[in-house]
This record gives structure tokens, C-alpha cells and sequence, in this order.
């Protein structure tokens, strides 16, 4: 008989453990040489000038690392990332109630985009 036991204080441990391997700086993020050397630049500049990152738009299938990206952006901005899905803005109210509660510089990631109703 197998003694092992799946219970949701392992499924949370190990989610902490996945979230700590991924990268929190470009220099860690493996592949995607272009964008990457594209986003320093841009990253550098910002800070140089003590701006904001412009916008960017992050583009293709699920698992490239968007996200990823995101936080990283994020980090190595120094500033806070609000992650939110497309498909949760149902109204213009909820876009700019979302909008109006970010700081100057935070970053906004709204994944799923394409499924933004059309408001």
C-alpha cells in the first residue's frame, strides 16, 4: 500500500517553492536574447530619467513567459505589479476603478487581453 498523502499543505509548499525558482532579474531569464536586450535598454533609460517605463506589450501563445516578464520589469523597476485578467473587466467602471488605484510607475499586466470584452 502507498503511504504517501497529497494534502493541500503540500500543494501550497510546493507553489511557494515553483514561485522562488523563477527569475526576479532579466540577467536570470533564459531565452528571448532580443527582447531582452531591448527591455534593458529601455529599463535603463527609465531609471536614467527617472521615469516610468513606457508601455510595452508583451505578445504570443501561453508559456513564453509573459508574465514572467512582467514581474521582472516590475522588479527591476523597483515599483509595485498589479496582474489582472482580461476577461474580469466587464465594464468600463472596473477598467478605470483598476487604473485609478495604481501608483505613479506601477506596472499593470493584464493577461488574457485579446478576451477583453469590448466596452
Amino acid at each position: 500500500m502507498d503511504d504517501r498523502m497529497v494534502d493541500q499543505s503540500m500543494h501550497d509548499e510546493e507553489s511557494s517553492f515553483e514561485l522562488s525558482l523563477r527569475p526576479t532579474k532579466l540577467r536570470q531569464y533564459i531565452g528571448q536574447s532580443t527582447i531582452k536586450s531591448n527591455l534593458e535598454v529601455f529599463i535603463k533609460a527609465a531609471k536614467m530619467r527617472q521615469e516610468p517605463l513606457d508601455h510595452v506589450l508583451l505578445f504570443g501563445p501561453p508559456g513564453l513567459g509573459k508574465t514572467t516578464l512582467s514581474n521582472i520589469i516590475a522588479n527591476e523597476m523597483e515599483v509595485n505589479i498589479r496582474i489582472i485578467s482580461g476577461p474580469s473587466i466587464e465594464r468600463p467602471g472596473d477598467l478605470a476603478a483598476i487604473l485609478s488605484s495604481l501608483q505613479p510607475g506601477d506596472v499593470l499586466f493584464i493577461d488574457e487581453i485579446h478576451r477583453l470584452s469590448s466596452v
